[in-house]
């Protein structure tokens, strides 16, 4: 009888010692949660400061196709293309303006699975053009 007296007290101590440290764990992962939200909000908010500078320098591009359309080799078509693509260019960074990141990424989301051929071809392109401007020796 005393040892399952005695069994009965380790089997408590063992099931107290297992729910200190389950809730520890617990703890250390509600922390842990915590801190990723925060970096998560804290990156989401520089994004957001960004996308100003991103539409201005969008219009700026478009502004530089604008004045430079006309000079373009292969006429009337391609005068049209340039104008359009700056047109386009404009329009989007009307939509930066205008829509938070959330939104954003769920519009981007949306074309790209309506679109996933074009929206590579496009990724290759940002990629290519990135590239060049970080590439400038």
């Amino acid at each position: 009888m005393p040892e399952r007296n005695g069994s009965t007290i380790y089997g408590e101590e063992a099931n107290n010692a297992m729910n200190r440290a389950s809730e520890r764990i617990s703890e250390a992962a509600d922390t842990v949660r915590g801190k990723a939200q925060e970096f998560g909000h804290r990156a989401a908010d520089r994004v957001n400061e960004s996308r100003e500078p991103a539409a201005q320098g969008l219009e700026n591009a478009a502004a530089v196709i604008h004045r430079r359309a006309e000079a373009l080799p292969g006429g009337d078509r391609v005068q049209s293309i340039a104008h359009a693509t700056a047109d386009k260019l404009t329009s989007t960074a009307n939509y930066l303006r205008s829509h938070q990141l959330n939104d954003v990424v769920a519009d981007v989301q949306t074309a790209v699975k309506r679109n996933p051929g074009q929206s590579l071809i496009a990724a290759v392109f940002v990629g290519f053009l990135a590239g060049r401007m970080f590439r400038r020796d």
